[in-house]
């Protein structure tokens, strides 16, 4: 069909499409289109993930080596860190304030690094988590890919850390005289829970984080708090009954918290003297409780907020 406009050229309407009067949910169902940046279901989710893993892992490796690239010293901060920590507090809790709960050198040395090296494993966890939205706006907002990515990437990034400090740490406990044995073994299933509470602490800090930038100036003073109640430093009942008197059962509850019950059952594991009684059944349901009921729940509350990283 052609009309003649008033200046007297012939204007010719398009055919009627097949489209006119759908809506625009009508023509994306129509076309299979899909919403940009959509949740996805919690399975399929998994699924892109799981395709992913090798972006997982080399951005973990990455950001592990250019985390020490400006230093002199290079990678050798990854142990000499925690290692400094650990002297700091062996003069402090171990010296100045006898917090060493009756162990001698030989015991209570093994037990502070081994304390001090898991630690730090979860609090790098946690601060690495609450910035991995955050502080990586850029590659959000460019790319399109499961955001759970990046915490995780972060949390492997700390395990891979860590494996660099298990080798000192192997080395102190054969100076102190702890050799090996077969229950040394159980260190890799530990570490492996360990590593499922921590992601799951990763993807919660992540999302948090991600809407409450501040909370990252926040959680030092947190972490802080729960390092002196998980006994990271000194032996958790010694301080809480004799030092401060408390009652029994209030220092069974402080030492059911996910960090103590993780150190527990590894200097339990790998430390062969008096004050180390050995790994205790309940200790063994405590962490696989906290790894299944953080992981998990941390995965799917991150999840809930799939489509929102990144935009505001």
């Amino acid at each position: 069909m052609s009309e003649t406009t008033h200046d007297g050229a012939v204007a010719v309407n398009p055919p009627p499409s097949p489209d006119d009067g759908l809506s625009p949910a009508e023509l994306a169902a129509k076309y299979g289109l899909t919403v940009s940046g959509a949740r996805p279901p919690l399975t399929e989710y998994v699924r892109q993930l799981w395709s992913r893993r090798h972006f997982i892992l080399a951005f973990s490796r990455a950001k592990l080596h250019a985390q020490y690239s400006q230093a002199r010293l290079g990678q050798v901060w990854q142990v000499l860190t925690p290692l400094l920590n650990a002297t700091v507090y062996f003069f402090i809790f171990g010296i100045l304030l006898g917090g060493r709960g009756g162990m001698d050198n030989t015991e209570y040395i093994p037990f502070l690094v081994t304390g001090v090296f898991l630690w730090t494993f979860s609090q790098q966890s946690v601060m690495t988590g609450v910035r991995s939205i955050s502080g990586n706006l850029g590659l959000v907002r460019a790319l399109h890919f499961p955001r759970a990515s990046l915490p995780l990437s972060f949390a492997l990034q700390q395990l891979q850390q860590l494996l660099f400090s298990m080798i000192v740490l192997l080395a102190i406990l054969l100076g102190f005289g702890q050799y090996p044995s077969p229950v040394w073994a159980l260190a890799v299933p530990i570490l492996a829970l360990q590593l499922v509470f921590n992601c799951g602490l990763a993807l919660i800090m992540a999302r948090l984080g991600s809407k409450t930038p501040d909370l990252a100036q926040l959680m030092p003073f947190v972490l802080r708090t729960v390092m002196y109640g998980s006994g990271v430093l000194f032996p958790l009942e010694y301080m809480m009954e004799q030092k401060a008197g408390a009652p029994e059962w209030l220092t069974e509850l402080v030492a059911a918290n996910p960090i103590a019950v993780f150190l527990d059952l590894m200097r339990n594991a790998l430390i062969d003297a008096p004050h180390h009684t050995g790994l205790e059944q309940v200790d063994w349901l405590l962490a696989g409780a906290w790894a299944l009921v953080v992981g998990v729940g941390g995965f799917v509350f991150f999840w809930k907020a799939e489509e929102r990283y990144g935009r505001g």
